[in-house]
């Protein structure tokens, strides 16, 4: 079952204002990241016995990697395991961020979707992911409208 829009939003504004990484762009990237990832929280493995896990589905390496260089700065991350990923949505909501964190160019506009779907195409699923920015645009509009920050 997927999450309430207007809950999830919340939520994740919640846990990027505590870690002071919000903005409405930030916003917008992580709950359509979250709508293309796991259909916002419908699955929390990856479909087909991959080893990605969460409603980000984030993989066992990225997680460390993530771990290793912000554990220092954000000292929630430092001691937790991958496997508390598939089950605890702050972890994963601010592991979802700090991914994008890493990223040099500035984030999309928060009202441009196709914007943000290159963006997620790009940093987040890569060239060698199965995604596409339509998907992402449509699942946007399905699960994320019309809870979206509007900047």
């Amino acid at each position: 079952m997927s999450f309430d829009r207007h809950h999830f939003y919340g939520f994740v504004s919640h846990v990027l204002t505590q870690h002071q990484l919000w903005s409405p762009a930030a916003v917008n990237l992580v709950l359509g990241t979250c709508a293309q990832e796991s259909h916002f929280g419908e699955y929390r493995r990856q479909l087909g016995g991959g080893p990605a896990r969460g409603v980000y589905q984030e993989e066992p390496a990225t997680f460390a990697w993530l771990r290793r260089k912000y554990g220092r700065r954000f000292p929630l991350i430092a001691d937790r395991s991958f496997g508390e990923i598939e089950h605890d949505d702050y972890l994963a909501t601010l592991h979802a961020r700090l991914r994008y964190l890493v990223v040099p160019e500035p984030l999309p506009d928060p009202n441009d979707v196709e914007a943000l779907g290159r963006y997620w195409k790009q940093h987040y699923n890569t060239e060698a992911g199965k995604g596409t920015v339509d998907e992402f645009v449509r699942n946007y509009r399905q699960f994320v409208e019309p809870e979206g920050v509007i900047a």
